[in-house]
């Protein structure tokens, strides 16, 4: 899963409800294929496959009782966890919960180790179940010979999920699903707000078929939002968003979701909060078509254009380190690098590799017209992999080299930001 981020210095409502209510009818299909382990006695599979089948099975119910069942009883603290988990997801509109076991381990007769995926899917949202890795520790009891939950953690991804953080609040926009943590409901609306202000502006800038629609996550803190992305709090300070999705194309991928840090989030202006969406949503749209061979200056520099694109902001104003940087006679010796968008040092760095990039789409936008930007973008995401991609794309949709490309971006920094 790709992680598309978003620093901060760029730049409806759906009420509780009883428990119950909102997950009842659900048609969830629950199952679990058995995993291929000749060194685990199959009666072992069939008893872990089963006590995963009707933990699946409880929660479209919202039904505690049968939840908390696979659940040891002498395990106070797991089963505490887990009906406070299921209360956290009354309000969550899912359309699938089921679990895939991958493989178990065994430790003696009566207690075993299970790898699932858990794979859910947000109705409205999610075009195929989103997978999470799980490990799960179980004990049989002998008495009855089923096996019962004894731990519950994240597996090989390290991510959490909402609903692990507290008690999820839904709002529901135009064109978005806010879900929060920790959040009160008008901060919710209005990231709803802004949101479903940002959808149509993507939808404006990209002229291909997509959702039209997004999934936002607005965890507590940023220590939190790192949780749901499996990585250290360190890497998304000061970043007000993030996308995480898979790129490439693949029709029944889950949707993907973005993540907003309200913490850097909440300092930004209306505009600087719209500007942010608009970018990650531009992610969103222009998933299909990217791919390993796009270079990250075109992928992040295509959604700042997407982002300024119907904005009445100069040059100067949306891109002032690079402004500073030529106002002092020093121009960039060439595109951005990929390392050049790491998060982990230089921010002046960083945001002039922004900048460039969304000045290196402006360019195409404005030299060669907005159709061709697209043909490019399309172009460079359709190779399988990075080697001459931006070169053969230069050359078959804009007729130039790279070479001239760089100098013609080099003298319009200069003239723009001049």
């Amino acid at each position: 899963m790709t992680h598309r981020r978003r620093t901060a210095r760029r730049g409806c409502d759906g009420g509780r409800r009883a428990a119950g209510v909102l997950l009842a009818g659900l048609l969830l299909v629950s199952g679990c294929a058995a995993p291929d382990d000749d060194a685990v006695p199959a009666s072992t599979t069939r008893g872990v496959r089963a006590t995963l089948e009707r933990r699946a099975a409880a929660v479209p119910a919202h039904d505690t009782d049968a939840y908390l069942a696979v659940v040891d009883p002498r395990a106070t603290g797991l089963r505490t966890a887990q009906r406070r988990e299921l209360d956290n997801l009354a309000d969550v509109p899912l359309s699938s919960w089921t679990y895939r076991l991958t493989d178990v381990t065994a430790q003696g007769t009566d207690r075993a180790t299970a790898d699932v995926q858990l794979r859910y899917a947000i109705k409205g949202y999610d075009a195929a179940p989103v997978s999470v890795d799980r490990v799960l520790d179980l004990r049989r009891y002998r008495a009855d010979g089923r096996w019962y939950l004894i731990g519950d953690r994240a597996g090989k991804d390290g991510a959490g999920q909402l609903w692990q953080q507290g008690d999820v609040r839904v709002v529901r926009g135009e064109h978005s699903l806010v879900l929060g943590v920790g959040r009160t409901q008008q901060e919710l609306r209005g990231i709803a707000r802004a949101a479903d202000r940002a959808v149509p502006a993507v939808s404006g800038a990209w002229p291909e078929r997509w959702a039209g629609r997004v999934l936002v996550l607005v965890p507590r803190t940023v220590v939190d939002m790192a949780g749901l992305l499996g990585s250290p709090a360190a890497n998304y300070r000061g970043m007000a968003a993030v996308t995480t999705g898979r790129t490439g194309g693949l029709d029944r991928a889950p949707a993907d979701r973005v993540i907003v840090n309200p913490q850097a989030y909440d300092v930004l202006s209306t505009l600087g909060q719209r500007i942010v969406l608009t970018h990650e949503i531009a992610h969103v749209a222009t998933r299909a078509r990217t791919s390993a061979a796009t270079p990250t200056w075109l992928s992040e520099g295509f959604a700042d254009w997407a982002a300024y694109r119907a904005e009445d902001r100069t040059a100067a104003r949306a891109a002032p380190e690079l402004a500073d940087t030529v106002a002092h006679g020093e121009l960039p010796a060439g595109l951005p690098t990929d390392e050049d968008f790491g998060f982990a040092g230089d921010s002046a760095r960083l945001a002039k590799a922004y900048e460039g990039g969304w000045m290196a789409c402006e360019l195409i936008a404005d030299h060669w017209g907005e159709k061709k930007l697209f043909a490019f973008y399309r172009a460079v995401g359709g190779y399988s992999g990075r080697d001459g991609a931006v070169e053969q794309a230069l050359q078959e949709v804009l007729g130039t080299t790279p070479q001239e490309f760089t100098a013609l971006w080099r003298e319009y920094l200069r003239s723009r930001l001049g």
